[in-house]
């Protein structure tokens, strides 16, 4: 491999180790390798039509022209997204720091302990400012929170006043339109009727459970919704309001007149507009909502010596363990910009937003002023930022679209000729006469020059908020850059992520996310446009996109590709939606059956019951295969409802099944269609594809296959492929028309996570037609390496046909447990105290370790890890004969933090040395833990999800 092409930064091995490796497994070369590990009859007979490789080098100049032709204007459009200024000190510590945006989700408490106070940070500054009692660690977007919020009052019927069949949610018509439809396309599937009207002539039925507003509204009026929190409250309805973070600065918070959930964006708090995210929504409920809530939680509990440490909280409701009885399927949320909001709140404190809340009203406030001299009439009675005005005399719409372009700015127009101007955080004095002469010369009058932002509050005082917030000591502490860096670096040092060591999560596919992909995400030519723009001025976007799809439908197999959905789990949910809506449009609409394997995935089945589908299970063989037989029973019996298999390939149990083109066409014939979950995609990608296959529709995990990296949780991009019969039917939008008639929008913005698309561009352009195989091959080559050495000590419990396994490999620890009392949770604690973070636990088989290597980690890696396994079952086989105390051991005590290795005094019957520091190159890079084992029942019994409360320190003082 010739280092000047990526390829050879981006795979592992070395090509003599490569070498060393097949001879290790019994092979000659490579091919032989993958032909008995792939079936050949989905094998690929040609290579794929992709261009070859670039080096960095070329790839940036390509980048660089593809960003050249965005124009980055100054936009008011408003409608949810907003300009703002991410604090460098904050942009450059943790949106371009690998420590931050390589970590993964913290299922692993112990060394997750700083992006959890990060998350745990954004949940209190949500609850704080929206006046409510409980907060998650984020969702996907705004548009999805609404449609999450409504699925939780459908849900929570049982618990209110309302009847069992109410099926009827009003919602206000001045919600944004995005959010509109993406809500229409969650009611269709679920059989939930949505009434479009005026709030004020809401009138509730016994067939309501719930009602929606938008505070402050789409025209951007303030408005006391007192009065219909206690009709809705009255007819025993539920409430959700979905709110303006920043503006809750300066309004009375939806808390505080009543409401049941608050949900919205956070991308006003330092995340860029992007051309629609990534970005972060909020969710805040009542306490008593807890156990409904979709999402994540991040909790305060003790760990095994009585400590404060930080966790998921309440994982029980989560789609992984509840599959089709779960009230969401979301998996991926966007942790990496929750943190980075919740940075932003810390940075700023209290005093800090409100300046900002208080600017952008003043200048609100001003134009207001100024423009109504020009004849202009300002509809908005009460408004935080957005103004709307109808024609002044001689004045035009035309005009003054005409004058804000030749000045690069952008308005929003409504369809009745008014013209609607929302301001940002950025917006500053010089821009304020820009937007003033834009307006006087439309109206024929002389332009003026505004000298001064006057401080102007037009809010009518029952609308302004006057309850503190963010008073906590966190939110004071951190003023200075050198302090929030001193801090943002003490959370650093406290997780694990591939900055450290290698993330052998099987599923997840944790491979380098490399520096030339991820450096134009800091450009301003992609995070510097909203998503509604005319689409010429988002040139560069739209060249990146059409190559991508095109790259993207070759890799497939597909005919087309749809870039919308934000999340895996998303995506699967816009698969079956169309799957849905084609066998509507064949007079099929019966078909509601989806056949999912025992094994797969917790969000297949949460996603199909949240596409309206029934759930039939399809046993596994003792091979880890479908059982083919009970496949053609269960399709055969549901022949007339059956609608789609939902399949991952290979297995979740690391397998390439030989018998999947048979079990496609099974379903073929009795009428369904095949989704495949893309998890597995790092072992098909030039091998095979979805299409050869048999698949219909296939979602992509961008953050997993395609190198966006995980951020702790997110951002993730989950795109859907079909096939030819099924493009009709992608996701359209109702704002920017993105050449879709297909079902209604699955996101808010029409082209989904776009800004981190250009990191899966380059990884496709730097990789090309070869690399993108010979990574793949390298990725089945690292997980049999691994599969080999660790078989004998551990056991590979699902294999080939061949004995090969595929990208990765079900570990057995299940006998441990009888012979030694030892679990494979305290393999995973003991794998802290070596530097690594644990392999996928209890998924999908309990009592095991699923491990993926992925081709970016080199053999030394391997090496070590494999040490590292074979002294861990080492030392369970010195419990298991007597020579190690039953549970004074280290596999129970572990994981062994900072502050018990150094302590006076050490009461173990082993040896501090053997505690920390089991194997001697760990000395070179060893990682400290802050805190021991978490008591997880603790956290839940207690739940305790915002910090510096009273609450807490009554908590660990008991």
């Amino acid at each position: 491999m010739a280092t000047d092409k990526f390829v050879a930064r981006h795979i592992g091995p070395r090509e003599h180790e490569i070498e060393e490796m097949l001879k290790t497994l019994g092979v000659d070369s490579m091919e032989q390798l993958i032909d008995e590990t792939v079936p050949a009859s989905i094998r690929l007979k040609e290579p794929l039509r992709l261009a070859k490789g670039l080096t960095e080098r070329q790839y940036f100049r390509k980048i660089l022209d593809i960003a050249s032709k965005n124009k980055v204007y100054n936009t008011y459009i408003g409608m949810g997204y907003y300009d703002t200024i991410t604090p460098a000190v904050i942009h450059r510590n943790v949106l371009e720091n690998p420590v931050w945006y390589t970590s993964y989700t913290p299922y692993q408490a112990e060394i997750s302990q700083g992006r959890l106070e990060a998350l745990l940070n954004f949940q209190t500054v949500v609850c704080e400012l929206t006046g409510m009692e409980i907060a998650n660690a984020s969702l996907l977007d705004e548009a999805t929170a609404a449609a999450e919020a409504m699925m939780m009052m459908f849900n929570l019927r049982s618990r209110a006043m309302v009847k069992a069949d109410a099926n009827t949610m009003f919602v206000d018509e001045m919600v944004w339109p995005q959010t509109r439809a993406v809500l229409e396309t969650r009611a269709n599937s679920l059989g939930i009727e949505l009434q479009f009207g005026d709030w004020k002539e809401c009138e509730l039925t016994e067939k309501h459970f719930g009602v929606m507003v938008q505070y402050p509204n789409s025209d951007g009026n303030v408005v006391d919704y007192k009065e219909l929190v206690d009709k809705t409250h009255g007819a025993g309805c539920k409430i959700a309001v979905g709110a303006d973070l920043l503006s809750l600065a300066m309004l009375v918070p939806p808390g505080e007149w009543g409401a049941d959930i608050v949900f919205g964006s956070s991308q006003r708090f330092g995340i860029p507009m992007g051309y629609g995210g990534p970005y972060a929504a909020y969710f805040a409920a009542r306490e008593d909502g807890k156990r409904h809530m979709p999402g994540r939680i991040i909790g305060i509990t003790k760990d095994a010596n009585g400590n404060r440490a930080l966790r998921m909280a309440l994982q029980t409701r989560e789609q992984h363990i509840k599959r089709e009885k779960a009230t969401s399927n979301i998996c991926t949320a966007q942790a990496l910009l929750a943190t980075m909001a919740g940075f932003y709140a810390v940075y700023h404190g209290a005093e800090g937003i409100c300046r900002i809340a208080g600017q952008i009203h003043n200048i609100a406030s001003l134009l207001t002023k100024e423009i109504e001299k020009f004849g202009y009439k300002q509809l908005n009675d009460n408004y935080f930022d957005t103004i709307r005005f109808s024609m002044a005399p001689h004045a035009s719409v035309e005009l003054i679209e005409k004058y804000s372009l030749e000045l690069e700015m952008n308005f929003r127009y409504f369809e009745n000729g008014d013209v609607g101007i929302s301001i940002d955080e950025t917006t500053n004095l010089e821009d304020v006469n820009w937007i003033v002469e834009v307006f006087a010369r439309a109206a024929c009058i002389d332009v003026p020059t505004i000298l001064d932002i006057e401080e102007i509050c037009t809010i009518d005082k029952a609308y302004l908020r006057t309850s503190d917030y963010l008073q906590q000591e966190i939110f004071k502490l951190y003023r200075s850059e050198t302090e929030m860096v001193r801090y943002i670096k003490k959370l650093e040092r406290r997780d694990i992520s591939l900055t450290h060591s290698m993330i052998s999560l099987g599923s997840c596919t944790m491979k380098l996310n490399a520096a030339t992909e991820m450096l134009p995400l800091s450009w301003i030519e992609f995070g510097g446009i909203h998503p509604f723009v005319p689409l010429d001025q988002a040139a560069g976007y739209q060249l990146l996109f059409a190559e991508l799809k095109r790259d993207l439908a070759e890799i497939t197999g597909f005919a087309d590709i749809s870039l919308q959905p934000n999340s895996g789990a998303a995506g699967e949910y816009a698969g079956l939606m169309v799957i849905r809506a084609y066998h509507k449009s064949i007079g099929e609409g019966q078909r509601n059956v989806a056949i999912i394997p025992s094994s797969a995935h917790g969000t297949n089945p949460a996603s199909a019951v949240m596409a309206g589908m029934k759930v039939v299970v399809v046993k596994c063989d003792e091979r880890g295969n479908i059982d083919v037989n009970d496949l053609k029973e269960k399709a055969e019996k549901y022949k007339d409802t059956l609608s789609c298999l939902m399949i991952t390939y290979p297995s979740t149990h690391g397998v390439f099944e030989a018998s999947v083109v048979e079990i496609c066409n099974v379903i073929h014939e009795n009428g369904g269609q095949v989704y495949m979950d893309g998890a597995n995609m790092n072992a098909q990608v030039g091998l095979t594809n979805p299409g050869l296959i048999g698949a219909d529709v296939c979602h992509l995990n961008l953050h997993k296959t395609f190198a966006i990296p995980h951020g702790g949780g997110g951002p993730g991009v989950g795109p859907i492929g079909v096939a030819k019969h099924l493009v009709d039917f992608l996701p359209s939008h109702p704002v920017v028309k993105n050449g879709r008639k297909g079902i209604s929008a699955v996101a808010a913005a029409p082209w989904g996570s776009a800004s981190v698309m250009p990191i899966t561009y380059g990884y496709i352009k730097m990789l090309g037609s070869d690399g993108l195989k010979q990574s793949t091959e390298v990725a089945i080559l690292n997980a049999n390496y691994i599969a080999h050495h660790l078989k004998e000590e551990y056991g590979v419990l699902y294999t080939g046909e061949n004995g090969r396994v595929a990208h990765e490999m079900i570990l057995e620890c299940r006998h441990f447990k009888t012979n030694a009392g030892i679990t494979e949770s305290d393999i995973a604690k003991r794998l802290m105290d070596y530097g690594f973070h644990a392999p996928t636990l209890s998924f999908p088989v309990h009592g095991t370790l699923m491990v993926e290597p992925t081709e970016s980690e080199s053999k030394q890696e391997l090496d070590r890890f494999i040490e590292v396994m074979k002294n861990i079952y080492n030392e369970i086989k010195e419990v298991e004969s007597g020579e190690a105390d039953k549970t004074d051991n280290v596999l129970k005590n572990a994981p062994h933090p900072d502050y018990k290795i150094v302590c006076d005094e050490w009461s173990h019957s082993y040896g501090r040395e053997k505690a920390a520091f089991p194997l001697d190159w760990i000395k070179e890079n060893k990682f400290w833990l802050t805190v021991a084992r978490v008591d997880d029942a603790f956290g839940d019994r207690n739940l305790i999800c915002t910090c510096g409360s009273p609450e807490e320190y009554e908590l660990l003082s008991k």
